[in-house]
């Protein structure tokens, strides 16, 4: 092994060996004055039930919105509800946490009358049952979904009291379970010619969109039905939808009934009037599908307040082009950054959690994230961002996030 090599690994271990010793005299020094003196007695509980229920102490809810601004307005007016991750620990969002984003309310569908019909540039057009699709091989994949205005907040300008349930609570990561879409073209017996493929939803709203069949899209994308072990919520899609991990999560098209492909896109009003990218320039751009390298701290985050002393930094990372490589973090407004631990394993198009000790001196500062990934995409600023795609926009917004904390240990939304 090169002596720099060497080197580097003896100084790594070294830090975390110091980290975690310098953590662990801060937790101690702060738990001795702790006892077993006031904890209640042991006895009975509650009796068993049908589901268990999150403890009465345990308060995580969504947060219902319509545009950016609109915040806990009545969810009959409402368009998405967001996930809040500065409550959450882990890489799996509870399936009744994960965000949601529907454009005419959530249909109740019976899975016995269900169907999926494939047609188009097929050799054997086909119908399946729920029951069909679940008597298939079946596949189980950990991905993110990402609505495309997740961020939005903050692209043009940034509103202090938010919290990174605002700011990105509309990115969500599940374990999934379905049917590869190779393996239903396979049975319908695609014309080589088709290079397109239009996906229907079975909603009031008629969400359609045209999906280009790449390599990628065709060896990873499947029709799910199952949900973190479970079937999928009627929010999320029940019976089935569409699952493209890393890309757009309007393309995710939940309660899927039609597959249909083609040789060009169908231009659907949801890629044309909707979902595309008003530039700079006054262009606009289309099928901007794919969603972006990006991270987050979530702890410590907007609307929270620390002291001086030991922290903990935590937060996510994603990117639709596959795994997270590093993560790095500034203490100091992104003048040095120093490279966060992350928590295994580290999944292609997954969230994956990071964090890392620090101890504030008790001076105003800003603390901000950035992400890269296996290919090398790195989180721009928003600097960098701002100047690339123009403030017209609405979609895609993936610049670093920034929190201010001042002398009183307030933390709040900021732009940098």
């Amino acid at each position: 092994m090169p002596e720099h090599h060497r080197d580097d690994i003896l100084s790594r271990r070294w830090f975390l060996t110091a980290t975690a010793g310098a953590a662990g005299a801060a937790i101690a020094s702060a738990a001795s004055a702790e006892t077993l003196a006031d904890v209640p007695e042991r006895g009975p509980g509650a009796d068993l039930g049908a589901h268990s229920e999150r403890s009465r102490f345990a308060r995580i809810d969504r947060i219902p919105e319509s545009t950016p601004g609109k915040r806990n307005i009545d969810p009959s007016d409402a368009i998405n509800s967001k996930t809040p991750h500065q409550k959450l620990v882990g890489n799996i969002t509870p399936t009744d946490l994960h965000y949601e984003r529907s454009h005419s309310g959530v249909p109740d569908i019976d899975p016995a009358q269900h169907r999926l019909l494939i047609h188009g540039m097929v050799g054997k057009p086909l119908v399946f049952s729920v029951d069909d699709l679940k008597r298939m091989p079946s596949i189980t994949r950990v991905a993110f979904i990402e609505c495309t205005g997740n961020g939005w907040e903050n692209w043009k300008k940034a509103d202090p009291d938010l919290t990174v349930q605002n700011t990105h609570g509309l990115v969500s990561t599940n374990e999934w379970t379905g049917v590869p879409l190779k393996y239903l073209i396979d049975l319908v017996a695609k014309n080589a010619d088709s290079n397109w493929m239009l996906a229907e939803g079975g909603d009031g709203a008629g969400v359609d969109r045209s999906i280009p069949l790449t390599d990628e899209i065709v060896n990873e994308a499947f029709v799910a039905y199952g949900q973190n072990g479970e079937p999928l919520r009627p929010a999320h899609g029940f019976p089935m939808r569409l699952l493209m991990p890393g890309f757009e999560g309007n393309l995710n098209i939940k309660w899927l009934r039609r597959l249909k492909f083609g040789n060009a896109p169908w231009m659907t009003r949801w890629e044309t009037a909707r979902y595309t990218q008003l530039l700079a320039n006054g262009k606009a751009r289309q099928f901007q599908l794919r969603m972006e390298t990006n991270s987050v701290i979530t702890q410590p985050s907007g609307m929270m307040q620390i002291q001086p002393g030991y922290n903990r930094i935590s937060g996510f990372a994603w990117s639709g082009h596959g795994k997270i490589a590093k993560v790095e973090i500034s203490t100091d407004g992104a003048k040095r950054w120093t490279e966060a631990e992350l928590s295994q394993p580290v999944l292609s198009k997954a969230q994956v959690r990071f964090q890392m000790d620090w101890v504030w001196d008790g001076k105003p500062t800003t603390i901000v994230s950035r992400s890269t990934d296996e290919k090398g995409n790195v989180q721009p600023d928003r600097k960098s961002f701002i100047a690339a795609m123009g403030t017209n926009a609405l979609f895609h917004y993936n610049a670093q996030q920034t929190w201010s904390i001042d002398e009183t240990g307030r933390v709040r939304n900021v732009l940098a």
